[in-house]
């Protein structure tokens, strides 16, 4: 029950992600992709940058500071490379982006998150 909670949860907060992201001229490429290395939640694209976008939902503002770290990112780019090609075909620029969301708390989005 606990798990299935989690997972509407994570999918609310990719859909806020995505209207958000919208609202600031990205275009939403592709959601959930699958890969054998992990998911990645958004492809999103503006201008020249593709941005594969790993989305935190989190209940309490406060708890949105430890929503991502070096392991989850990591896991992240892993995901990414698996995929990027199909993707980033015309000499796009790619980057990792991380969008923090939370009840009450203005949207915070982390441009290229992960520089390994």
């Amino acid at each position: 029950m606990k798990r299935q909670l989690a997972e509407r949860s994570g999918r609310e907060g990719e859909a806020r992600a995505a209207m958000w992201l919208r609202a600031k001229g990205w275009q939403i490429l592709s959601t959930r992709v699958k890969t054998p290395a992990g998911e990645i939640d958004l492809i999103a694209k503006r201008g020249g940058i593709i941005a594969f976008v790993e989305v935190k939902w989190r209940r309490r503002k406060a708890d949105l500071d430890l929503a991502i770290d070096e392991y989850r990112l990591a896991r992240v780019a892993a995901a990414v490379e698996a995929v990027a090609h199909l993707y980033a075909e015309n000499g796009e620029d790619i980057r990792i982006d991380v969008m923090l969301l939370a009840p009450g708390a203005f949207p915070r989005h982390i441009e290229n998150a992960w520089q390994p």
